[in-house]
């Protein structure tokens, strides 16, 4: 991606720090003066972000972007590997900085402390070679997507959920397919639960972000074959991978042949959430209506007339719990809405908000007074009752 003509110089040090790729007749000097003079985005410092920079930086990558806006949190630890318990409580992306630059002080590490947005994202992703989507919404996927297409930047893109992930190369200079091609429409709000209410393997991000890094480094040195037109997909309970054909969609609104959208568009809108809450669900044009948890607090100590409903799995139920819930799996509700009163009041939580939405949806057709829980058990857990774990 680099002429030689332009490729920097490197050191007595750098030359024995990268002596293992050296000798790779793939690599040699020259490939390594190239990765030193690439310039790499990671969106997302979390469990994919962790390793992709981590290897990243230790590869010699010459200027490496970090994007994030979160702290770390001791629910980060199980895979989030770049951080320590230390660094809880501090921003992700001063803890990052200073890891990779104490792992390679000859590498430059930028920060963009911000929630990429169509607002900014031309802006950042303008700046570097190669964009690594490491994101875990929606509205961030397409967003960091139309940018690049538009931009024309190579996209690593994977994805993790559970036991499963997944990883493919979005290249828009070789009119390879984009984000939208693999999947034109965004879930429904909520329909898709995130990590921290499906839960990850610990070593599933290690395994796709090391994926996503070893892309990222064959497209600078231009060697291998890479993953354009591939989706790969990993089991980590069967421990088999799966290729999948992708090809790019002529009518695809970024990426097509006559694409109708040429700038960014309001992502929070276009994926269906309101606002900067991801609980604010909206279903045929209404919101689904929702409590907070100061509000359900004052309706237990009132003594109100309703009856509250849990809608996690069992397994989390005995994590955390509130004790006057009655616990009914989100998947059992359509079966058991004949057994509910339609003369009583239903206050329904989850962990975060978004599998109680689809529980007050469902219950709300049914024709039953329903009403969710924003934040779930875990605002309950920060608000109400400090002393409750969370996961």
């Amino acid at each position: 991606m680099t002429t030689t003509a332009k490729l920097p110089d490197l050191s007595k040090e750098e030359i024995q720090r990268y002596s293992r790729h050296l000798i790779l007749p793939e690599v040699t000097l020259t490939g390594q003066k190239k990765l030193k003079a690439a310039s790499l985005l990671m969106i997302g410092t979390g469990g994919l972000g962790a390793p992709v920079s981590m290897y990243l930086a230790a590869a010699g990558i010459g200027r490496i972007g970090l994007v994030d806006f979160d702290r770390v949190e001791f629910t980060n630890l199980q895979r989030q590997i770049i951080f320590s318990t230390q660094d809880v409580g501090q921003d992700k992306l001063t803890a990052a900085k200073a890891r990779l630059e104490g792992a390679n002080p000859h590498i430059k590490i930028e920060t963009h402390q911000v929630h990429l947005s169509s607002e900014n994202a031309l802006d950042i992703i303008g700046d570097y070679d190669i964009v690594i989507d490491g994101t875990d919404n929606f509205p961030t996927r397409y967003c960091v997507n139309d940018a690049c297409v538009i931009l024309r930047k190579p996209n690593v893109y994977g994805s993790i959920f559970r036991f499963e992930g997944q990883a493919t190369l979005f290249d828009p200079r070789v009119k390879g397919p984009c984000y939208r091609c693999l999947y034109p429409d965004p879930p429904p709000p909520g329909m898709v639960p995130s990590c921290a209410e499906g839960g990850v393997l610990g070593i599933l991000p290690g395994i796709i972000g090391t994926i996503q890094a070893a892309e990222a480094i064959k497209l600078i040195l231009g060697q291998g074959k890479n993953l354009v037109g591939r989706l790969l997909r990993f089991d980590a309970l069967a421990m088999s991978f799966k290729e999948f054909r992708l090809r790019r969609d002529p009518n695809c609104p970024v990426c097509g042949d006559n694409p109708s959208i040429t700038e960014l568009i309001d992502y929070e809108q276009f994926c269906g959430i309101r606002g900067e809450e991801s609980t604010t669900i909206i279903r045929d044009g209404q919101d689904i209506p929702a409590i907070n948890v100061q509000e359900l607090k004052a309706a237990i100590d009132a003594e109100e007339d309703f009856e509250l409903i849990d809608v996690r799995e069992p397994h989390e139920h005995q994590i955390c719990n509130i004790r006057s819930a009655s616990l009914i799996p989100l998947g059992q509700i359509a079966g058991q809405l004949a057994q509910f009163d339609p003369n009583k009041r239903y206050v329904v939580h989850c962990k975060l908000g978004g599998r109680s939405a689809q529980a007050v949806e469902l219950m709300r057709q049914a024709g039953l007074d329903a009403i969710n829980v924003s934040g779930g058990i875990t605002a309950w857990a920060k608000e109400v009752d400090q002393a409750m774990p969370t996961y």
